[in-house]
């Protein structure tokens, strides 16, 4: 059932709205371990080991069997230093165009939150532009990204609490802010249907 919000969220059984599904095509994940861990010429173990997951998790990604949160994905881009968007993105054609409700998404592990990745930055760039889509509840914490990160918001409807875990600011729609990203930091949904497009800047 959808919410009537566009963001395609749903009432679960008990009342409780229950974030968007994912939509990631596990082999653009497995295509994109494969080949940045060649790149930096590190094993499967050593690999897991830096992203402090299980090395069992580790090869079904790669097989493109597993399905990884966003917790995972954000581990395993730190333990490779490369922006998030790497592990993600699609092939670019000329023309791209993603309607609401569309695009590789990402449900988080511990949180009712679905990040969709827009558009990763060209090379040189590393900007990378998201939608999120997130309900009350628990809020989604995360660790520090690669240094020199910066992370932009826009809200798009409803109210979010956001920032660095010691400086986190209330924001209602139309409200911008930019803080650090490679501290750790939080999003928190504060009322029904909260959205908002999400700027990952890298240097």
């Amino acid at each position: 059932m959808t919410d009537g919000t566009g963001t395609g969220a749903g009432i679960g059984s008990g009342g409780t709205r229950e974030a968007p599904p994912a939509r990631m095509p596990r082999e653009w994940v497995a295509t994109a371990l494969r080949r940045e861990r060649a790149k930096a010429g590190i094993s499967l173990s050593e690999l897991a080991k830096r992203a402090g997951i299980a090395k069992s998790t580790l090869s079904q990604l790669e097989a493109a069997t597993g399905n990884p949160g966003i917790e995972t994905l954000w581990a395993l881009a730190v333990a490779l230093g490369v922006p998030f968007s790497v592990l993600v993105e699609s092939p670019s054609p000329a023309v791209t165009v993603i309607r609401a409700g569309e695009g590789p998404s990402m449900r988080a592990e511990n949180a009712p939150y679905v990040g969709t990745l827009l558009s990763a930055g060209p090379t040189g760039v590393r900007r990378d532009i998201y939608h999120g889509a997130m309900e009350p509840g628990a809020a989604r914490e995360s660790e520090p990204h690669i240094p020199g990160s910066v992370e932009h918001i826009v809200i798009s409807t409803g109210r979010l609490l956001a920032g660095p875990r010691d400086e986190t600011v209330e924001l209602s729609v139309g409200d911008y802010m930019s803080y650090r990203g490679d501290v750790p930091h939080l999003y928190e949904a504060l009322v029904p249907g909260t959205t908002f497009v999400l700027v990952m800047q890298h240097t």
